[in-house]
């Protein structure tokens, strides 16, 4: 009796290891199921935005409330499994669709947050850059108000011209970022393509420091929005310069006018003696009108030979040059006074 009582006790614990493996087994599972299926995403992924303080299990709790995990149980259990995948980094993080739980943490370990961008086209001033930072939503803004000045002294450039020291390029940046680091990184970037292009500049140039060859690429920039143009054009500024002649050049008119510029310029607008004015005064203006691109930089070290000293628009875009100023009158009455 005692030998069958033993025997179905046998049976019996030997019935429950069964139905405990079964269990866990079904569980492992379902653990592993859910390790391999994607998050409930859209198609075109979703933005999620870990704050300082956030921990694993409390944004696991969190996206299980959104719907974004069936359950954050297996989860937490990962994180018990593997703790080195509850060191996620604040930001803001693209999901992409396919994103699996694992790689959810993987990815917000890893710290590769969602980029924004803004975009400085070249030819742009210093305030037009000022304005599209401040309207930028992802940006952290400290120098909002600042004067130029000041937002320049806060650069750690205290008394220097902010036109024409930020290279116009799309900038990537996390949530966050500030204009101040923005300015840093572009300035950076602008100092690098200077050097280089003055590094590579011809010999007899009437330039004497990368500072005025700053200048006249800003010049060519504002001009010319035609890459194939942009070292005729400075060419003819070159040997205007060369020769003692002014440069007589529109865009210096216009931003020594500052607010003042309606769209048109006046016969009293090019006698006025303002510093930027190139029919009044000889030589260079005192800084860049604008922020020029590379391939203005470029042109100005590396000008197109010619003997051109004169341009007038076509008004399509293009310019008509001419090596003489009666050459030059002809083609303003061809392309600007019969147009007008």
């Amino acid at each position: 009796m005692a030998e069958k009582r033993r025997g179905r006790l046998a049976l019996f614990v030997l019935v429950v290891l069964a139905m405990l493996a079964g269990v866990g087994w079904y569980s492992w599972e379902r653990y592993q199921h859910f390790l391999e299926q994607p998050l409930a995403l859209p198609p075109s992924g979703r933005v999620i935005l870990v704050r300082e303080g956030d921990s694993a299990a409390g944004l696991a709790r969190r996206l299980a409330a959104e719907g974004v995990l069936s359950s954050d149980l297996p989860l937490r259990l990962l994180l018990r499994l593997h703790p080195e995948l509850g060191r996620i980094k604040a930001g803001e993080y693209l999901l992409q669709p396919g994103t699996t739980p694992m790689g959810l943490l993987q990815l917000l370990v890893s710290g590769k947050t969602k980029l924004h961008a803004i975009t400085f086209p070249e030819g742009w001033t210093f305030r037009q850059w000022r304005r599209a930072m401040d309207r930028h939503p992802a940006l952290k803004h400290l120098l909002t108000g600042l004067s130029d000045q000041e937002v320049m002294a806060r650069l750690g450039h205290p008394g220097v011209h902010p036109e024409g020291r930020f290279f116009p390029d799309t900038y990537l940046f996390p949530r966050g970022f500030s204009d101040l680091e923005l300015l840093q990184r572009a300035w950076k970037r602008m100092q690098e393509e200077l050097s280089a292009a003055w590094a590579s500049r011809v010999e007899g140039l009437p330039l004497k420091s990368p500072e005025e060859a700053l200048i006249l690429a800003s010049i060519v920039e504002k001009e010319t929005a035609l890459p194939e143009e942009r070292r005729q054009i400075a060419g003819v500024f070159v040997r205007r310069l060369q020769k003692g002649m002014k440069l007589q050049t529109d865009p210096t008119v216009i931003y020594g006018m500052g607010d003042r510029y309606q769209g048109n310029i006046r016969r009293k607008d090019l006698r006025e003696d303002t510093p930027y004015n190139t029919y009044v005064h000889a030589g260079l203006p005192p800084t860049p009108i604008c922020m020029p691109g590379r391939e203005s930089l470029r042109a100005v070290v590396n000008p197109a030979p010619g003997e051109a000293l004169y341009f007038v628009a076509r008004g399509d875009g293009s310019h008509q040059f001419s090596r003489s100023l009666k050459e030059h009158n002809r083609a303003v009455r061809k392309y600007q006074l019969k147009r007008k």
